[in-house]
């Protein structure tokens, strides 16, 4: 059985994948199953988790959490500071992950994250690469996670 997140191969019997920690179904077809549930919180759950495939849901959502996050801080005045300092250095980590599993989803390499740190253009890149489709079928970071093209392969 293959990893759903990071296509490790790993043998019967494992709850988690020993990889990336993953929660394994014993004997469900991942390559054929439907999409992820996928909520606001979900960067959050797979903290730091590099490895596998993000779709632009989950991207975006975590996106659109910040930005709620950001507001409410605004109209909290000072202590809204605080709590937005917190925040940006608890979310910090989550959303470089997220990033690059969603740069894995579009099949490239989590390293063109680095383009984000060119002044102008860098943040252009990376906004296009972020909202390009996921790569049709498995790829070498794993499987759709939306399901699409998997049983083909």
């Amino acid at each position: 059985m293959n990893c759903p997140y990071c296509n490790n191969n790993i043998a019967d019997g494992y709850a988690n994948c020993p990889a990336c920690g993953a929660q394994l179904v014993q004997n469900q077809q991942y390559s054929f199953g439907g999409e992820e549930n996928v909520n606001l919180f979900t960067p959050l759950k797979k903290y730091a988790q590099f490895a596998g495939r993000s779709r632009r849901k989950e991207y975006w959502l975590f996106v659109l959490l910040n930005a709620i996050v950001g507001v409410i801080c605004y109209f909290l005045g000072n202590v809204g500071n605080i709590i937005s300092v917190i925040w940006s250095l608890a979310a910090l980590i989550p959303g470089i992950a997220v990033t690059v599993r969603r740069l894995h989803d579009t099949g490239r390499s989590g390293w063109n994250y680095f383009w984000a740190f060119i002044p102008f253009v860098g943040g252009i890149i990376i906004l296009i690469f972020m909202l390009l489709d996921s790569q049709y079928g498995p790829n070498q970071y794993g499987y759709n996670p939306k399901g699409i093209g998997n049983d083909q392969y």
